[in-house]
């Protein structure tokens, strides 16, 4: 990581002595695009059913560091003296961590296979999706001077409903194509296909407006499902690597040594909040989640940098022209200086959990492992639990996609019809048609069968079992 930031630091205008690169603009198309395919490759190790195992520690460790780090980035921006959109604007930018300077130092640490880095990993994804609600509710704050609760709600649901729509969508059509066509599939067609769908679900994901990072994981996810998931992940390595190394010099050419000293002191101050502040919420975070001390330690010195979104979300107050100028090269400074300890943070997490554990309260220790013990406990669900949980999901799930159908059905299909004779009834048949499956399955097809069964081996169950 510290070569390519020093690389692209000595290819950038501020050095005069040797070549440097003028158009900053196409090199950060290229950098873009390195996130892209950085973020596919993590959605191709991290698939959707690993993702939903680590979920309830990922949300709170991501949700308790997010909350946390907006206040102590708001009220550090007032400290310095800045104004209230400059300080909300802080506290949302030192909200967030790099999955691409994590994914990259895990890989050069070694240490993906480890119990932590799927905290890590899980946190990561939760803080992107939120940093999307950020940035809607950055938006009509900056554009509005107001809240707009209602916004946020809307874009909330928006991003749930497309998620199940690309994952069901994706997992149910992509791995039965490529099983169809394995016998076909050299290694150069496999790796075109797994690229185009790649960029595809992108272009889609920015055209409804969100994040084509988001877009290239949940691709990454979706194609994680199938049999093929190790070889595209082989194949797209070279890929990534490239892309991801431009992305890092991007952010070395972008680093202004003037800024540096010009604004040293907010520069240090942010820095310290974010190795230090991150580290520490999201360790409690994790620790809130039930997990034990170590392996909360070393979730919280993961996630003790800023990255990509906040780039973004500095370039977003800077378009709105709601922020200072000084902002964006600040950010820039901040990311650069905890990219390089991010590596050192993630190695010697290790010593740092080993060294807490000896030396903290014994009475503390022990509340702590009885803790993470209850919550572990709790994690196990019940029969009923499982039944219950299966059922919403189906219904949840099948009713979307009804949803989505008479919907795409609607904008799609009603105005080619339109112009015809009975085309409103022609529609509505096949809408009809469409949906029937999802129909039959809400309402005839049996669900968590073998859990029901042991439930109806009481009695007593018998009524609820027939209401569900």
């Amino acid at each position: 990581l510290l070569g390519y930031l020093v690389a692209g630091f000595l290819a950038s205008s501020h050095i005069y002595f040797l070549p440097s690169i003028k158009d900053i603009n196409n090199i950060t198309v290229w950098a873009e695009i390195g996130v892209i395919f950085l973020l596919f490759s993590l959605g191709l190790e991290f698939s959707f059913k690993k993702l939903l195992k680590v979920g309830g520690t990922a949300s709170i460790t991501a949700l308790t560091q997010i909350i946390f780090m907006i206040l102590i980035g708001y009220y550090a921006g007032k400290f310095m003296g800045w104004n209230e959109i400059n300080s909300i604007f802080l506290g949302v930018i030192v909200s967030i961590s790099s999955t691409t300077i994590i994914l990259r130092a895990f890989d050069e640490l070694g240490v993906k296979s480890q119990k932590f880095t799927g905290n890590v990993i899980g946190a990561l994804i939760v803080q992107d999706i939120v940093a999307i609600l950020m940035m809607v509710l950055l938006s009509t704050i900056a554009v509005s001077q107001q809240f707009s609760g209602e916004e946020l709600i809307q874009s909330l649901f928006k991003l749930l409903f497309f998620l199940i729509i690309w994952f069901v969508s994706g997992i149910f059509f992509i791995p039965t194509i490529l099983r169809k066509l394995k016998p076909l599939l050299t290694d150069e067609m496999l790796l075109i296909i797994s690229l185009a769908l790649c960029l595809f679900m992108v272009i889609f994901a920015a055209g409804v407006g969100f994040s084509p990072a988001l877009g290239a994981f949940i691709m990454g996810s979706i194609l994680a499902e199938t049999n093929e998931a190790e070889h595209i992940e082989h194949l797209i390595k070279p890929v990534k690597d490239l892309f991801g190394a431009i992305f890092f010099v991007s952010v070395g050419i972008l680093i202004n040594p003037q800024t540096l000293v010009e604004y040293a002191f907010p520069v240090m101050i942010l820095t310290f909040i974010t190795i230090f502040g991150q580290s520490i919420t999201s360790t409690i975070g994790t620790l809130i989640s039930g997990q034990p001390l170590k392996e909360s330690i070393q979730t919280g010195m993961s996630l003790s940098q800023i990255g990509e979104f906040s780039f973004i979300i500095a370039t977003l107050g800077a378009t709105l022209n709601v922020t200072s100028e000084i902002l964006y090269p600040i950010v820039v400074a901040v990311s650069a200086i905890t990219a390089f300890t991010t590596p050192f943070m993630i190695k010697y997490a290790t010593p740092v959990a080993l060294f807490v554990e000896k030396n903290i309260p014994k009475k503390w220790f022990k509340k702590i492992e009885v803790y993470s013990a209850n919550a572990q406990a709790i994690k196990k669900t019940s029969i009923w639990k499982k039944a219950i949980r299966e059922y919403i999901f189906q219904v949840v799930l099948h009713s979307i996609i009804i949803v989505a159908i008479i919907q795409l059905s609607k904008k799609i299909l009603a105005p080619v019809l339109l112009d015809l004779k009975f085309g409103n009834l022609i529609t509505v048949c096949i809408t009809f048609i469409l949906i029937i499956p999802f129909l039959w399955a809400l309402a005839v097809r049996k669900i968590a069968q073998d859990e029901v069964e042991k439930l109806l081996e009481n009695k007593n169950y018998k009524g609820p079992i027939a209401v569900l």
